[in-house]
């Protein structure tokens, strides 16, 4: 008798270097504080804390460590297609946005995807004791109509979430379909992170 694990789903865990975290974070407070346009989103969204999703697509203009941490990503990316096995055609997997995510005490971020891209992820700037971890949900739950659950003792790769927490300079990289959510921040202290989506640019 033979199992064999089929259709697995991919998660990139590695590190930044060469970037500077107190500068990376004083960066993004920065921008929060001048952003009007992304503050104003926020409110009339009922985002609890900050994005600018919606307001700023030049951040690595703005400021040069972003230059630089885009610099860093481009490589982690490349190497988790690699390990993917896409086959990109002669083309590239290019960084399509990017922007800063800052959630206070309280703050959730619910389940969601990145349509329209192939590889999303996030890396940590801030991450007090107690802020939230990473959420990722097994991409098969829909189809499970009659499934009993899973034992709490199950393998990671059997289970239906499996939560992440990552520290501060951390690159997490998934497939863009993947659906994922930020819990409740339970600390007193802002979780501050930045998210970006790749694209296949053919």
């Amino acid at each position: 008798m033979t199992t064999r694990s089929l259709f697995a789903t991919r998660l990139y865990h590695s590190r930044l270097t060469g970037i500077d975290p107190a500068e990376l974070e004083a960066s993004c407070l920065s921008i929060a504080g001048d952003d009007e346009a992304g503050q104003a989103w926020c409110e009339a969204e009922g985002y609890p804390g900050y994005t600018s999703y919606a307001s700023l697509s030049d951040l690595p203009w703005r400021f040069p460590i972003f230059a630089d941490v885009v610099k860093d990503l481009d490589r982690h990316v490349a190497v988790f297609a690699e390990e993917l096995a896409f086959d990109l055609g002669g083309g590239k997997l290019v960084l399509e946005d990017i922007w800063i995510n800052i959630l206070p005490e309280g703050g959730i971020h619910t389940a969601h995807i990145h349509p329209h891209s192939v590889i999303s992820g996030t890396t940590y700037v801030a991450m007090p004791e107690g802020a939230s971890a990473l959420k990722l949900e097994d991409p098969r739950l829909p189809m499970m109509m009659a499934a009993p659950p899973r034992r709490k003792d199950a393998p990671e790769d059997l289970k239906t979430f499996v939560y992440v927490r990552p520290q501060v300079g951390d690159v997490l990289l998934w497939e863009s379909w993947l659906r994922h959510e930020v819990p409740m921040n339970m600390s007193e202290d802002e979780r501050i992170s930045v998210s970006f989506n790749y694209r296949w640019d053919s």
